[in-house]
């Protein structure tokens, strides 16, 4: 299994919905839906978005590097 990454496309903010929502095979649309409601409990949940975005590696580009 390949780690969980923040990909450069579809995006919002970090991509750390993004990521969550490839992982675990949704929409990042119903991921950040998700994310919102969350927000509405009890809990440390804009902490944990920021501790991913910053631990979650971005997704490299495709750069061809063989000249």
């Amino acid at each position: 299994m390949a780690g969980i990454v923040r990909p450069r496309e579809g995006r919002m903010i970090g991509g750390v919905c993004a990521a969550l929502a490839r992982r675990f095979g949704t929409s990042a649309g119903t991921m950040r839906v998700i994310f919102l409601v969350s927000c509405l409990l009890p809990g440390p949940q804009f902490l944990l978005y920021l501790a991913l975005w910053l631990l979650l590696p971005s997704e490299k580009t495709a750069t061809s590097t063989d000249w």
